[in-house]
């Protein structure tokens, strides 16, 4: 180490810098030079004392404004996640607003045709409602005048003497016949009953055992009282019978346009009469104006047979079926002979339609 200092010493270059820098101050001066640099390393002192306090200031300063920039940073953060969420919130409420605007314009579109149509619909029965009520002015001048009078009642005359052809073949299918006879047969005349003229014919009395249809003896005995040794031939020739009835009801209904206020279910030997009853629970005066009385009514079908079936039943169909036929004579104007006469009754209408009486009526 000496070796080297002694090679640093001898080096002229450094020797020449060293006496570059040194100094060389004076004894007497030598207080003055080191006061001063005692006052300069205090002063220095204080500096670096100075320097470290606003280092500290400073970084205390640093410290505090970092932690409020990261606080007002996590406020902003908080914020713009917060506008975030009501904008995502926003914008699915404009979602749901445009598909709930374009269900209801679709329904709008809907409904605007639907109206067009119905409106079209109105037009059309406006224009037919119109004409209608020409034509019904025209006819009602027509008919006011004497001549469409008289044009009503030839057309009515036609209308009572088409029915009656129609009805007169229905007799001719279902002839109705009186037994005189063992095996004598001819027709039944008339039956105690007051005209619409006001002359009642007089002719014998009404025996329901002597009548047939088509030939077929219809016997009330069986229906109303039935044992075991009842001819079950007796019962099925009277279930016939009946069938026979109420097909010639029906094509005479049909053919006067009266609709039965007890319908039929024609399947021959098993036919059937339809009641409609009303339904248990409320009365008639509860039932709500705005309900139609199909929709509060239950037609309850009742035999016109025997065959498996209650007595009452039949019985209370046969009794149905016989004010079907008191119907169709009230229509007509004619008195119905009692509902035990269910084929004497038919007979009678048969006869009434087949009268002159039935075309001359206004």
């Amino acid at each position: 180490q000496r070796d080297q200092d002694k090679t640093l010493i001898c080096d002229p270059t450094q020797i020449n810098a060293t006496q570059e820098n040194e100094k060389i101050i004076e004894w007497e001066d030598f207080g003055h030079e080191l006061a001063r640099l005692w006052s300069l390393t205090s002063a220095l002192k204080e500096a670096n004392e100075k320097k470290l306090n606003l280092q500290e200031k400073l970084q205390y300063f640093i410290q505090e404004h970092a932690a409020q920039v990261k606080t007002e940073s996590l406020t902003r953060l908080n914020e713009l996640e917060e506008m975030r969420e009501r904008l995502v919130a926003r914008k699915v409420m404009m979602g749901n607003m445009s598909t709930r605007c374009k269900v209801a314009t679709e329904d709008a579109k809907k409904q605007e045709k639907m109206l067009s149509t119905e409106l079209r619909s109105w037009l059309v029965a406006g224009t037919s409602l119109s004409v209608a009520r020409k034509r019904l002015q025209e006819s009602n001048r027509t008919l006011n005048e004497k001549r469409g009078y008289i044009k009503l009642k030839n057309m009515q005359r036609k209308l009572r003497a088409r029915q009656q052809y129609m009805i007169s073949q229905v007799s001719l299918l279902y002839p109705v016949k009186s037994l005189v006879g063992p095996a004598q047969e001819e027709e039944l005349e008339s039956y105690p009953s007051s005209s619409r003229l006001g002359n009642s014919s007089v002719s014998k009395p009404i025996n329901c055992g002597t009548l047939t249809i088509l030939g077929l003896h219809l016997t009330m005995r069986p229906f109303t009282k039935m044992s075991f040794f009842t001819d079950k031939k007796e019962v099925q020739k009277s279930a016939t019978a009946l069938g026979y009835v109420a097909h010639a009801v029906s094509l005479i209904a049909s053919y006067l346009q009266v609709p039965l206020r007890y319908p039929l279910r024609l399947g021959g030997s098993c036919s059937y009469v339809n009641d409609n009853v009303p339904p248990a629970g409320p009365t008639t005066l509860d039932l709500s104006w705005k309900t139609p009385l199909s929709a509060t009514v239950k037609p309850v079908e009742f035999p016109l047979f025997l065959k498996g079936q209650d007595t009452t039943r039949a019985a209370y169909a046969i009794f149905l079926l016989s004010k079907d036929i008191e119907q169709l004579l009230n229509f007509i104007g004619e008195d119905s002979l009692g509902p035990r006469h269910l084929v004497a009754n038919l007979k009678e209408l048969l006869r009434c339609v087949q009268s002159s009486e039935f075309i001359d009526t206004s």
